[in-house]
């Protein structure tokens, strides 16, 4: 894991963020605006580095709405592209509820738990850190353009 959660990469050249509400539609149109931009920067929806990233978005920001929930607050997602990596972060404001720092198996017959082992799936580096300026966590992934 890096240091911080930030990328060895140069600074970004494109990026987009914004604050969701804490629900299930926030966490969709969280997704969708991420495939948006980076449609909009050249990846196409069906390019690799689009469906990794809108892929990655979606978990991470189902379990900010899942697991990072305080009430009357909300999730936001950064999402930033240099030449060699798209990077998406999605920051909630439950300290106290952080992921393993390793995806781990479920047991066979849970219904959940598989989002992080998704993410470390698609993503070439991920991991999670407090947030700077308030209380709660980010949650970040990487991938390769």
């Amino acid at each position: 894991m890096e240091s911080l959660g930030t990328s060895l990469h140069a600074a970004p050249e494109r990026e987009f963020a914004m604050q969701f509400s804490s629900t299930p539609r926030g966490a969709r149109l969280a997704r969708r605006l991420v495939s948006h931009y980076l449609e909009s920067w050249g990846h196409g929806c069906d390019s690799p580095l689009n469906e990794k990233l809108t892929l990655i978005t979606a978990e991470l920001a189902a379990n900010a709405v899942r697991h990072g929930h305080v009430p009357e607050r909300e999730f936001k997602v950064r999402l930033t592209l240099t030449r060699a990596t798209g990077r998406v972060e999605v920051s909630d404001t439950r300290t106290e509820r952080r992921p393993p720092s390793t995806a781990q198996e479920p047991h066979p017959d849970a219904e959940s738990g598989r989002g992080l082992l998704l993410v470390a799936a698609l993503a070439e580096r991920w991991g999670t850190v407090p947030r700077r300026a308030a209380p709660g966590k980010t949650v970040w992934a990487e991938c390769t353009c």
